[in-house]
């Protein structure tokens, strides 16, 4: 992957017990997504294991693994015109390249309700990824917040930084 579109961060947020622990993965963890998906298989908590991914400040990517069952939600199918991780993603999900790569065509792609459970509702994902505007860490803030682990988040992005 080129460092132009290389992940910015990423990180695996568990919930073990009722207490929440976000913690870095390993930059190349974000290269691929079968090494991602890898690395968040060793860590599985109560309701499976979310990855946090941040390209360029520009799209986000959410996955979420709960034993054989991976889901994902890429914010901007047009990533995948540069961004390869983004071009997996979409691969993955079954989904074609998007046809054209200016603001109209901008939407995401995937499961807008991957953390409904939790307590983010897929109005929330859909608005988060619309804000063109939001930097990928201010759109895991405000999910961190939604399934109650901010602290833990703040503490974890301190690292990244």
């Amino acid at each position: 992957m080129s460092d132009e579109m290389a992940a910015d961060f990423a990180l695996s947020a568990v919930r073990e017990d009722g207490a929440w622990s976000v913690v870095p993965l390993p930059p190349a963890a974000a290269d691929d997504l079968d090494q991602i998906i890898h690395a968040l298989r060793q860590q599985p908590g109560d309701a499976g294991s979310i990855g946090l991914l941040s390209f360029s400040e520009d799209f986000f990517v959410v996955l979420r693994i709960r034993g054989g069952d991976v889901r994902m939600l890429l914010s901007d199918v047009t990533a995948a015109f540069d961004a390869p991780f983004a071009g997996q993603v979409l691969d993955r999900l079954g989904l074609p390249m998007p046809d054209g790569d200016d603001e109209d065509d901008i939407e995401p792609a995937g499961d807008l309700d991957l953390l409904e459970d939790l307590g983010a509702s897929p109005l929330l994902m859909a608005e988060l990824c619309d804000d063109l505007e939001l930097f990928p860490d201010d759109a895991f803030g405000q999910i961190a917040e939604h399934l109650g682990f901010s602290d833990q988040y703040d503490a974890a992005m301190q690292l990244v930084a």
